[in-house]
C-alpha cells in the first residue's frame, strides 16, 4: 500500500509522531517502549502509531503478546521523489533524515 502524500505530511506535520520516528531510527521498539517518554495515554500513542502506520511510514507486527514497531524505510520515497521535482532537494538518506528531524525536534523545544 502506497500513502498519498497528503497522509505522508499530514502524519510527518506532529512533533509527537517525528519523535517517536526518530526514536525508531534506533531500533524496532515495543509500543508501550514507544509510550514510555511521552506524557499521554498508550491509546492516544496508539493513535499516532497507527496515523504513522496507515502513512507507510511504520509497520507493526505482532510478536507473541507484545505489538512491535519498525520503521519502514522506503515510507519516504514517495515524499521525496516529490520533492526532488522542485530541483532544491537532494534524495534523503536515512543518515540525513534522522539528523533533520533531530534538528527540528530540537528547534521545538527551544521555542
Amino acid at each position: 500500500m502506497h500513502a498519498t502524500l497528503d497522509e505522508l505530511f499530514s502524519a510527518l506535520s506532529d512533533t509527537t509522531r517525528r519523535k517517536i520516528l526518530v526514536m525508531l531510527l534506533e531500533d524496532d521498539m515495543a509500543v508501550t517502549d514507544v509510550a514510555d517518554p511521552f506524557d499521554m495515554s498508550l491509546p492516544a500513542i496508539s493513535k499516532h502509531l497507527n496515523i504513522l502506520t496507515n502513512a507507510g511510514l511504520i509497520t507493526q507486527e505482532k510478536r507473541g503478546r507484545v505489538n512491535w514497531c519498525k520503521l519502514e524505510p522506503d515510507g519516504l520515497r514517495d515524499a521525496s521523489v516529490w520533492m526532488l521535482g522542485f530541483g532544491q532537494f537532494d534524495i534523503l538518506d536515512i543518515e540525513s533524515l534522522e539528523k533533520l528531524i533531530e534538528t527540528h525536534i530540537d528547534l521545538t523545544q527551544t521555542t
